[in-house]
């Protein structure tokens, strides 16, 4: 299992496999998602750009991403302060 840190609100799915070497290239990422090959909490997902949010669990290949992490504090869209 990879764990993998949020540091914004979300990230698109392909990013995510990409940033976790499950994928070796944004292109690959892609092609895995528009394959059928990854899940994200159990299901089906082809959406490419999908946002995945702390808490949820994406699958691919026999390996599992734990999204974990909050925004910073403040509404979103918020710029941190300073």
């Amino acid at each position: 299992m990879i764990d993998f840190e949020l540091q914004t609100e979300f990230i698109p799915l392909d990013a995510l496999l990409k940033a976790t070497g499950i994928a070796g290239s944004g292109g690959a990422a892609k092609a895995m998602v528009a394959a059928g090959q990854v899940r994200v909490d159990g299901k089906l997902e082809l959406r490419k750009r999908c946002k995945i949010r702390s808490g949820q669990v994406v699958s691919s290949d026999g390996a599992t991403i734990r999204v974990k992490g909050e925004p910073a504090s403040g509404q979103p869209g918020e710029k941190p302060p300073g």
